[in-house]
């Protein structure tokens, strides 16, 4: 407990202590000499009046006069504390009496040869044996028989005087001692405790003030001084304090100083990133855009093109040209998913989902590009089941394999997933060129390739790690990587487990998607090309197909009797109106209030991105795979 006291409390304590013990000795010691000496004293009194009486009583006693014996007694009986007298003769018989004896003392019948001195409940009894003073005779020729033993005894023992004094004033001025000592010590301990008190403050007050200064630099106020008093240690002390804030106080100006150039700076190179990345963003929609266009009609003309006779040369080519034009189709769709992630028009669709049979699928679409390069894909998974987006999951673990595909020169590259508590970890090892310690934040960063500095096209945009750490953040998985230059890299991604469904969902999706003989569709757009394309593959499934140019021309049609059983528009259309705007203005007419639309767009703007969520309308992203454009028609026209 002492060690948690204050410096004053042990300042006190080490000056109290010791000074009230040495006047609590003092007092005991005065206080028991004094109780010793009355004591004494009573006792040597009490002696001295009975050896007093008894010589006074020797010559009563020898002529037996009994009168004088009780005025002798009566006399004493007037002495301070006497309370009662007897004189006995030798057989013990009372010869004078006076007083009251104690009941508590036995009566005085028994005769004594000694002096003695009973103490006894409170009272004192003084036994005094009274003997018979010899004279010598000074006649040498007298002679006289030899007496015997008994009565020699018997002529000098003439009685005994029992003298029974009251210690009762005695007791009493002990307890005024004792009261009296009580009351010095009470006084002793009071006044050591306020000289403790002093001395304690003399010397804790400039510490607590040096404490207390120090405190309040600690928060902050550097302009806090402490009062130098005294002298010696505790003056240099406070001297050192003062010292100490006022260059604290010059070193946080000097800081302060350089925060305010810092952030200045700061200031205005986050604003030149910002309009850097701003520019960047609208240099980047506008290119995909821009590009997306003639790559949306080249997609839809290549399409058609299959659909005719070619010899074996014309077939190489046109694949030649899918190729290429899948290529771009896959850059320019990592530019698209770095704006929707950056504008926040993903949610993420949780489910419970076969981990297994997924984790299949990724291997099985990048098999063919690990087979080109050489490599070996295997998968170590159980039979398991998780919880979260199946298709973002997939996204994320497929531009892991892509990017471990793209970087390992030869080897395996294993897909495992492994048990971890209530989560299931799903790592991506290969033994390619590994990443140093350095290296490993920015390559999540867009447009990070640290093995690329030609830019070779095979290996992508750098935006497949970008991609993949906002999806992780998005479905608030786990991301962790751990490599080394020339071991290879392992990334793992944990995700939720879940107990398998009582039965497993079906996708009942057809993958037979039938025929659109005669389906009346509208094609709006304001590039030609495009339009084409689409009007084209359209036409060659069997659609009967009106293409127009902007949206005012779509709905004077529709209003002079064109009955459109779908719409299939631009975003971007010329005039005040776009493609959303003009499905609603469809809509609004009787009888087309349930019209099947399909909204396509090249725009990665992120607020284009939000704008298009918000309307609902189905939408698919330039270029447009003609696959996935059937495949919607099917299912807005109510086919399974």
């Amino acid at each position: 407990m002492i060690e948690h006291w204050g410096i004053r409390a042990r300042i006190t304590l080490v000056a109290f202590v010791p000074m009230l013990a040495l006047a609590a000795l003092m007092t005991a010691t005065f206080t028991g000499l004094r109780l010793s000496d009355l004591d004494d004293a009573l006792r040597a009194r009490a002696q001295a009046h009975a050896r007093q009486f008894a010589l006074n009583s020797e010559y009563l006693l020898f002529s037996g006069d009994r009168e004088r014996l009780q005025q002798l007694a009566d006399t004493l009986l007037h002495e301070d504390d006497v309370a009662a007298v007897a004189i006995l003769d030798p057989d013990g018989a009372i010869l004078a009496r006076a007083g009251r004896a104690s009941a508590d003392l036995p009566p005085p019948t028994q005769t004594a040869a000694e002096a003695r001195i009973i103490e006894h409940a409170g009272w004192l009894r003084v036994v005094e044996p009274i003997r018979a003073t010899e004279l010598p005779l000074q006649d040498a020729f007298a002679t006289e028989p030899t007496p015997s033993a008994e009565d020699e005894a018997s002529r000098r023992t003439l009685g005994v005087l029992v003298v029974d004094l009251s210690l009762a004033r005695l007791q009493q001025r002990r307890s005024e001692l004792l009261r009296l000592a009580g009351v010095w010590m009470l006084l002793v301990a009071f006044g050591s405790l306020l000289l403790a008190r002093r001395m304690s403050k003399s010397v804790s007050g400039p510490i607590r003030d040096v404490a207390e200064a120090v405190k309040r630099i600690g928060r902050g106020d550097l302009d806090q001084r402490v009062t130098v008093s005294g002298g010696g240690s505790i003056r240099a002390l406070a001297e050192g304090v003062n010292e100490m804030a006022a260059r604290l106080a010059d070193a946080r100006a000097t800081l302060n100083r350089r925060i305010e150039d810092a952030t200045l700076e700061l200031r205005a190179r986050t604003e030149e990133a910002e309009h850097a990345n701003l520019a960047k963003s609208r240099f980047l929609a506008a290119a995909s855009h821009d590009l997306r266009q003639p790559l949306h009609a080249l997609g839809l003309f290549l399409s058609e093109l299959a659909q005719h006779d070619l010899d074996a040369h014309g077939r190489q080519i046109t694949e030649r040209l899918f190729a290429s034009a899948e290529a771009m189709e896959k850059l320019l769709d990592s530019l698209l998913d770095i704006s929707r992630l950056d504008a926040g028009v993903l949610s993420p669709a949780p489910s419970v989902f076969d981990l297994h049979a997924r984790l299949e699928h990724v291997l099985a679409r990048h098999a063919a590009d690990a087979s080109a390069r050489g490599l070996v894909l295997r998968l170590h998974c159980p039979p398991c089941w998780a919880h979260t987006d199946a298709h973002m999951f997939e996204r994320i673990i497929g531009n892991l394999l892509g990017n471990a595909i793209r970087y390992t020169p030869s080897g395996t590259i294993l897909l495992a997933c492994r048990r971890r508590g209530p989560r299931w970890r799903v790592e991506v090892r290969d033994r390619g060129i590994g990443i140093s310690r350095d290296a490993q934040q920015i390559i999540f960063h867009e447009f990070v390739q640290l093995d690329n500095a030609e830019r070779a096209r095979d290996k992508g945009l750098g935006l497949g790690l970008a991609i993949v750490r906002r999806l992780v953040d998005l479905l608030g998985l786990r991301l962790a990587l751990r490599s080394a230059p020339g071991r290879g890299s392992v990334f793992a991604v944990e995700l939720p487990a879940a107990p398998p469904p009582a039965r497993a969902d079906i996708d009942l999706e057809a993958r037979a998607l039938g025929n659109f003989d005669g389906l009346e569709v509208l094609v709006v757009d304001d590039d030609v090309l495009a339009r084409d394309a689409m009007s084209g593959l359209l036409a060659s499934w069997g659609c009967s197909v009106h293409a127009l140019e902007d949206a005012d021309t779509a709905m004077h049609a529709v209003r002079a009797g064109l009955a459109p059983e779908l719409i299939v528009t631009d975003l971007r259309l010329r005039g005040t109106s776009d493609g959303i705007a003009l499905i609603e203005h469809l809509r609004a007419l009787p009888g087309f209030a349930r019209l099947p639309a399909v909204l396509v767009s090249g725009d990665t703007e992120p607020a284009r991105l939000e704008h298009i969520q918000a309307s609902g309308i189905h939408v698919l992203h330039k270029p447009v795979r003609p696959a996935r454009l059937r495949a919607l028609i099917h299912r807005l026209l109510g086919g399974h």
